[in-house]
């Protein structure tokens, strides 16, 4: 990592906006990085912040659970999965 670089060493990216949760940059940005003029840069380097700080706020949205106006309770839905014993997985005698 170069002085410059807002490179932190997470790398790893949002899936909704392909944004690095480290730095920010997407990966075309980041591979463009060291090729990038200072104007580019800087300008980037200050849109950054928001970024960080909007992936971090969407994912805070998604843990807190939501309060469902209607019923009072949690908004998650119950599991559709049913649970199931190894008997019931294996019972080949039908």
């Amino acid at each position: 990592m170069k002085k410059d670089d807002p490179c932190i060493g997470v790398c790893q990216w949002d899936g909704r906006t392909g944004w690095c949760l480290g730095c920010g940059r997407t990966v075309p940005e980041i591979r463009a990085w060291r090729k990038m003029t200072p104007y580019r840069r800087t300008a980037l380097a200050r849109e950054l912040p928001r970024r960080i700080g909007q992936v971090a706020d969407t994912s805070n949205e998604l843990a807190a659970p939501r309060r469902d106006k209607r019923r009072g309770s949690n908004a998650k839905e119950p599991s559709r999965r049913q649970s199931t014993t190894p008997s019931e997985v294996h019972d080949d005698d039908g």
